[in-house]
């Protein structure tokens, strides 16, 4: 087993060599500088959820600011470029208790009280040969095998290398690895491990990596194809085929997003057997403003589907409390979305769906059970004047389940980006 200091991936060579060669040649300088930026970006989110059944906490609800300071640089002149960028987070507690807490928002002490204040560094360094990019430190992935949570104050990070290549036109290719991840109301870095919701798995096993690698290739301008591939070390394998599609049909457009993953026990299979076939897909049309959405997702084998504790499933029916992936579940979508610039008030939009589960299969027993959700949002983006792009977000959702606690949640966002530079 690798030590802690040799799993880590830093950028310190990287950011030695970048600099370096910033400072031995004048153009390569000035293009390390001249296309830099550094963005600050502020969120505020205040939830509630309000637990409507069961035993143990009844509410977990607290107030929080984050604070996001993202500095990226150019690279330097030459057949090889070197650059470095950092990120800063900060999340300030605004309102808690030790009966409200737990909402992703702040860290929790041991006496079970909230962190006043938490904060951390993130450096990457990075590497560019023509279109082929490498990344070594802290990484956001947007993989349909492994994909940020971003939804409270601060993002979700990991450590590790990744490499983006388009070299060939049309194509995409990523490839990586993933050694440690700090959840997004945390400041330390943790292990990996296997998300185990609804006890689907004998155990949230961690592990020492996360191997992965992908492909994306654009097959005309409407239709893209997708193969990812990810193992979990002594976990888990999946393979994740993709295709995405638009088309006009009459005065509106058809989308159309189809996925299948296929995950696997892998190695010694500390999380014990894993072996589920999700099949989901959505189909929209969007006509003036409006947009009606259809999704469907199946989850097939004798267990539910394997993801990384903390991420996004990419998943059509993971929504505001649910992803609606336990084995044998199979759950539908009704998704109506609805843009006010249609109607001459530019920035305002609404969405509202509902997602009804059935045959899900009840962790240690031989019985099934349903379980629905309705979610509605509203969004206001300022669209001039010296706010310009401040957003403010209304989020509720209802969850019903046979054999999840019930819960209902009232989320408001306000979140603003400004240019530093």
């Amino acid at each position: 087993m690798p030590s802690a200091s040799s799993k880590t991936f830093t950028p310190v060579n990287l950011l030695s060599v970048a600099v370096s060669s910033a400072l031995l040649a004048p153009t390569a300088h000035a293009e390390f500088f001249k296309d830099s930026s550094g963005t600050l970006t502020a969120n505020n989110i205040y939830l509630n959820r309000d637990f409507r059944e069961g035993t143990g906490q009844n509410k977990r609800e607290e107030w929080a600011q984050g604070f996001i300071f993202d500095i990226q640089s150019g690279y330097t002149e030459g057949t090889v470029g070197f650059g470095v960028d950092a990120l800063g987070l900060l999340g300030l507690k605004l309102d808690s208790s030790p009966d409200r807490t737990g909402t992703g928002l702040l860290p929790t002490h041991d006496d079970g009280r909230a962190a006043d204040d938490y904060s951390h560094l993130g450096l990457t360094g990075k590497v560019k040969i023509s279109a082929t990019e490498l990344k070594i430190g802290t990484l956001m992935p947007e993989l349909p095998t492994l994909k940020t949570n971003d939804s409270r104050i601060l993002p979700q990070t990991f450590e590790g290398g990744l490499v983006t290549s388009k070299d060939i036109s049309n194509l995409t290719f990523t490839g990586g690895r993933i050694d440690e991840v700090k959840d997004r109301d945390s400041s330390n870095n943790q292990d990996l491990a296997l998300n185990n919701k609804n006890r689907r798995f004998a155990s949230s096993a961690k592990a020492d990596h996360l191997t992965l690698a992908g492909a994306d290739y654009q097959f005309t301008d409407r239709i893209t194809g997708r193969y990812h591939f990810a193992e979990l070390d002594d976990i888990y394998r999946q393979h994740f085929f993709g295709l995405k599609a638009s088309q006009p049909i009459g005065p509106g457009t058809f989308t159309a997003d189809l996925r299948l993953s296929l995950s696997d026990d892998h190695g010694a299979a500390n999380a014990g057997k894993v072996d589920n076939r999700a099949l989901n897909g959505m189909v929209s049309y969007g006509l003036s403003g409006h947009k009606l959405s259809l999704a469907y997702q199946d989850m097939s084998g004798d267990t539910g589907f394997a993801y990384v504790d903390g991420t996004d499933p990419f998943l059509v029916n993971f929504v505001q409390i649910n992803d609606f992936a336990n084995a044998d579940e199979r759950s539908w979508q009704a998704r109506y979305d609805y843009d006010f610039g249609a109607i001459g008030v530019p920035g305002l939009s609404f969405l509202t769906r509902y997602i009804s589960g059935s045959d899900a299969q009840i962790a240690g027993s031989n019985e099934t059970g349903d379980e629905w959700e309705r979610d509605i949002e509203l969004k206001y983006v300022v669209q001039s004047g010296p706010m310009k792009d401040l957003y403010v977000r209304l989020r509720n959702a209802s969850f019903r389940s046979d054999f999840a606690r019930n819960a209902d949640e009232n989320r408001i966002v306000i979140g603003y980006s400004l240019a530093v530079w």
